[in-house]
């Protein structure tokens, strides 16, 4: 019975993790393919799994509260499925800014930061898989590097976006407007690389 417990935490880990992919995928093809006529309709789409992913979270939670054993740290369970959770959020927040700034066309840029944020995910998805065996694992150290990297490429790419912004609009509300959704990019990235971050403390707290 604890081997089925202790799995449920890994695989809700992984659920979720996946429910982050899965929104930086439909944010990535609506910035792709844009039509703003479209975007009330795509932010329904994309909360629906946000709502998903909150699910699962607050479903851990109510197991966790119920637990006599654990298979890491009570405090690193809740942590990490809401770090995890928190990608999400940032991925939807970004279609909403998209939506609240009136957005018309999507900046290359922009698109670009979307990929990379979708690479994010992915391999913050690789690194949850490798959870459950955190004790034996070798891959874990090397995929929470691969995160770093990625986030660091990430803010490269925002400062070069912003730069180019500045230089190339003279909309002042076009600025303002684009200035926060590149913000809101980069904060998806930032929470990858929390989740990784968050991975490295639990294993050092867990063994």
């Amino acid at each position: 019975m604890a081997k089925v417990q202790d799995s449920y935490y890994f695989d809700t880990f992984l659920s979720c993790t996946e429910d982050a992919c899965k929104a930086a995928h439909v944010l990535e093809a609506v910035m792709q393919d844009f039509h703003p006529d479209e975007i009330r309709q795509k932010i329904d789409e994309i909360h629906k799994i946000e709502h998903s992913a909150d699910e699962k979270k607050h479903a851990l939670q109510g197991v966790l509260v119920k637990a006599f054993i654990t298979p890491i740290e009570r405090e690193d369970i809740l942590t990490l499925s809401r770090n995890i959770d928190d990608m999400v959020d940032k991925i939807e927040d970004v279609l909403q800014r998209i939506y609240c700034n009136n957005i018309q066309a999507i900046r290359p840029d922009a698109l670009e930061m979307a990929r990379k944020v979708i690479q994010c995910c992915e391999e913050v998805k690789v690194l949850i898989e490798e959870l459950a065996d955190f004790k034996h694992s070798r891959r874990l150290h090397e995929q929470v590097v691969k995160i770093n990297d990625l986030e660091e490429q990430g803010d490269r790419l925002f400062l070069a976006s912003m730069r180019t912004l500045h230089e190339t609009c003279t909309d002042a509300i076009e600025v303002i407007a684009w200035r926060e959704v590149y913000h809101y990019l980069e904060s998806c990235m930032d929470a990858c690389e929390h989740v990784a971050d968050t991975v490295e403390t639990v294993v050092m707290n867990n063994t």
